[in-house]
């Protein structure tokens, strides 16, 4: 059995306004049913990436609060419905079952920390994993889906 490889895509992120202007760049891909895997350490701009994606989406500046305690935030949008789920402070999968994110399935989910979500990951994704860089950030992109056919520039 061969291992399935999938697209990869590093950005450079020098400040905030770099990990906006990318948040900004994946609202333009998004399309209903896509889910979007957001991971890091504590502080890496999973939440700011959040924030720039569905700030795009709505086309104003509304209100974006972190998910991290309310566990998922609803947004209707003119394109979609986006699901922004924060799974840090749960523990199983089963946990995760109860927040009912299978409702997500028309719009647009995204997860941070997702993997708390284990097997119930969906296979279809786009992953985006922030690091800490000296400045800035380093955002990789790994598709699990079509994304690399659709997201504007290149991708590698």
């Amino acid at each position: 059995m061969t291992k399935m490889t999938h697209p990869r895509l590093q950005i450079f992120l020098p400040d905030d306004e770099a990990t906006a202007l990318l948040g900004i760049r994946l609202a333009k891909a998004c399309r209903p049913g896509d889910v979007v895997a957001l991971s890091g350490t504590l502080g890496a701009g999973k939440t700011s990436l959040a924030r720039s994606l569905i700030r795009a989406l709505a086309g104003e500046d509304i209100e974006t609060p972190s998910p991290t305690f309310t566990l998922v935030q609803t947004y209707e949008t003119p394109q979609l419905s986006v699901w922004h789920t924060d799974l840090y402070r749960l523990r199983t999968e089963d946990e995760v079952r109860e927040l009912g994110l299978e409702e997500a399935q028309e719009g647009l989910l995204l997860i941070e920390w997702p993997d708390r979500m284990g097997a119930s990951l969906p296979a279809r994704r786009l992953e985006v994993t922030l690091e800490f860089a000296d400045p800035g950030r380093i955002a990789r992109l790994s598709d699990h889906d079509d994304w690399s056919r659709r997201f504007d520039g290149d991708w590698r």
